[in-house]
């Protein structure tokens, strides 16, 4: 079992291990009476699992499903959210516990910020995305017509529990897509992360795998790390919560424009190949830099093109409205090298062109 800490001014802990699910009970606090266990309908036994732990530490139990992925970010599933806590009777004393995927955290997480101002939430992420990214760093939200997640709320967990058993009966397909995130983690600041996967790409695409293990919680950590030095992503030097969105901009572009129709994983590789393609056109990185980033996320079977090139002025505008631009500044996290991340705002047009047209036409 692995425990890692994340030092915010509401710090928490990561639980790592085989069968730490048991620990959900211990991560409530005294006299919590009554927890609703939210769930993504594909993982309904794990979280049953949850519950019977619950019920056997004598707390009453909610059991309430969700639509499926991005379909339960939307204000109407947040409304009957709600509606069922009330219909419970829950109060500030009771609690609520998110099982399932990304977009489960962060709908769940959403619900506990706003239910009566707020009230304690435990995530068990049940996808390799969930566990190096939602779950982590106490950002909620939903989507709206706007944008993907321009409407949520910090609200940080009382914990969080992955317990790598749950993790073993993933689809090679939903692992497959989580692990843009944990590519991410290795081009800002872990590099060990990247020098793993290309040693042996097939460990990285096996969960039970002791590489693969060691790839989630080098995410953890790193994620961790960055979110204690800038929790709500103000900081404006040092060590900035923002340089998590590499590969973000794009990436929640393409999810916009196919109407989160592209796992979120997917959008997020090719948002990092752009990025990479944007970097090299503005003078920032060498092409064999671009090269490893092309490379290195074929061997894992994740896409590094976009070839909708009718697309761009829709693209271009969603990216205006990214939730890390700042007033009128279009603003992107870049690589000067590999650990070495910057922001950059309102890079050059002709830039931004090129890099598109490179994703595009990289089929």
């Amino acid at each position: 079992m692995t425990t890692i800490a994340v030092r915010t001014p509401n710090p928490y802990s990561v639980i790592v291990g085989r069968g730490v699910l048991d620990s959900v009970p211990e991560l409530l606090q005294v006299g919590t009476t009554r927890v609703a266990v939210i769930y993504a309908p594909a993982v309904k036994n794990v979280a049953e699992q949850v519950a019977s732990r619950l019920a056997a530490s004598h707390r009453v139990v909610l059991m309430h499903e969700l639509p499926d992925a991005e379909a339960a970010k939307t204000v109407s599933t947040l409304d009957a959210c709600w509606a069922a806590l009330g219909a419970a009777g829950f109060t500030r004393n009771d609690a609520v516990v998110s099982v399932g995927g990304g977009a489960t955290t962060d709908l769940v997480g959403f619900v506990a910020a706003t239910w009566l101002r707020g009230v304690d939430v435990i995530h068990v992420p049940t996808t390799t995305l969930a566990r190096v990214d939602a779950a982590v760093g106490g950002k909620t939200g939903i989507n709206t017509s706007a944008g993907k997640n321009l409407v949520g709320a910090f609200h940080e967990p009382r914990g969080v529990l992955v317990d790598l058993d749950v993790l073993s009966e993933l689809p090679l397909e939903e692992h497959r897509a989580g692990l843009p995130e944990i590519v991410k983690a290795g081009w800002i600041r872990d590099s060990v992360i990247l020098d793993l996967i290309e040693a042996d790409p097939q460990a990285a695409l096996d969960p039970s795998h002791p590489v693969c293990q060691e790839l989630i919680t080098r995410a953890i950590s790193v994620k961790a790390d960055v979110v204690s030095g800038d929790l709500r992503e103000v900081a404006i030097s040092g060590v900035s919560r923002e340089i998590l969105n590499y590969g973000h901009t794009f990436g929640h572009a393409i999810e916009k424009v196919e109407n989160y129709s592209w796992r979120h994983g997917h959008a997020v590789s090719v948002g990092m190949i752009f990025a990479a393609e944007l970097a090299h056109a503005l003078g920032m990185m060498d092409r064999a830099m671009v090269d490893r980033h092309r490379s290195l996320l074929t061997a894992l079977g994740l896409p590094i093109s976009y070839g909708r090139a009718d697309q761009w002025n829709e693209l271009l505008e969603t990216m205006r409205i990214d939730k890390k631009a700042r007033g009128a500044v279009m603003r992107f996290v870049l690589l000067e090298s590999v650990a070495k991340p910057v922001g950059v705002n309102n890079p050059d047009s002709h830039a931004l062109e090129t890099a598109f047209r490179s994703v595009a036409a990289s089929q």
